[in-house]
């Protein structure tokens, strides 16, 4: 591991990684529980709401610096990007496309990330990171077979496409914002900012949850509080400490997680395909964040 690579992975990094990579792999588990009684947009609305106000006590507690007015336009752009336009098309898309299809096509992210970094941050990833994103791809298309996913191009799977290039559009954004405020500011702009775009559905949330099962809000409470708030500041430190090319190849440990909590949750045994894809997935990411200069 190069020397860069171990000043950047500190403990505190290293638990921020770890921490965005559960919750955001328990969130595909808890958006199917939720959209069982919930709209995508309702649910979104929801799920940011309680994010939301989660952010707002954290905030309070720790304190938190007023946006400087030349980059309210920034955090209004993140917050669109990384709310309503990621989580509403994804919602939508899980509504038909299966779940080993949705983590496959959400796992082209690193891959728009990668070269809008190189792009417009004039980040370097160089012959082996390429080589180590190639392998993590074919490492999640093992992963999605294993698990019985069958890749259409239909307008579910277009939607989540969409999504995922607009996550890769706000993880660019973000990180030259990480350089003049904290994780945890940048976290609550961009959630405040994505909420107002979600406020038009907000009306119609008292009665939606009047009608969901108790157990179906919960998982929309969850979501919002841990994959919502919680993740999206470990995120934020994780991001300050690697480029955002790099640090979006971690993303593709996020469908191994999905398989354990499948089978730790719900007994469901993975496919030894399934097992083998993760092992390779986990290589490409090795072979990116080991490379050297």
């Amino acid at each position: 591991m190069n020397e860069t690579t171990q000043r950047s992975f500190t403990p505190t990094v290293a638990i921020a990684l770890g921490v965005t990579v559960l919750f955001w792999a328990s969130a595909f588990v808890a958006i199917r529980a939720s959209l069982a009684a919930y709209t995508p947009e309702d649910m979104a609305a929801f799920r940011f709401l309680i994010a939301s106000a989660t952010l707002v006590g954290i905030a309070f507690w720790k304190g938190i610096r007023k946006p400087e007015l030349r980059d309210i336009p920034g955090f209004l752009a993140m917050g669109f990007l990384s709310v309503p336009m990621y989580h509403v098309l994804l919602n939508h898309g899980e509504l038909t496309v299966t779940a080993g299809s949705a983590s496959f096509i959400i796992n082209t992210t690193p891959i728009f990330t990668a070269l809008l970094a190189t792009i417009f941050l004039k980040e370097h990833l160089g012959m082996r990171g390429w080589i180590g994103i190639g392998v993590s791809i074919i490492g999640a298309l093992l992963l999605m077979l294993g698990e019985g996913g069958a890749l259409q191009l239909e307008m579910g799977a277009i939607l989540i496409l969409i999504a995922a290039v607009g996550n890769s559009v706000y993880f660019v954004l973000l990180r030259p914002y990480l350089r003049r405020y904290s994780p945890l500011e940048c976290a609550t702009y961009a959630i405040w900012s994505g909420v107002l775009f979600l406020l038009p559905w907000s009306p119609r949330l008292p009665d939606a949850i009047m009608a969901a099962p108790v157990e179906t809000t919960a998982a929309v409470v969850y979501l919002g509080v841990f994959p919502g708030a919680i993740a999206y500041i470990t995120w934020g430190i994780t991001l300050s400490a690697f480029p955002a090319s790099r640090a979006a190849t971690f993303l593709y440990t996020i469908p191994v997680f999905v398989i354990l909590i499948g089978w730790v949750w719900l007994g469901e045994l993975p496919a030894l395909l399934s097992i083998a894809g993760g092992i390779v997935a986990l290589a490409g990411v090795v072979i990116v964040n080991t490379r050297r200069k």
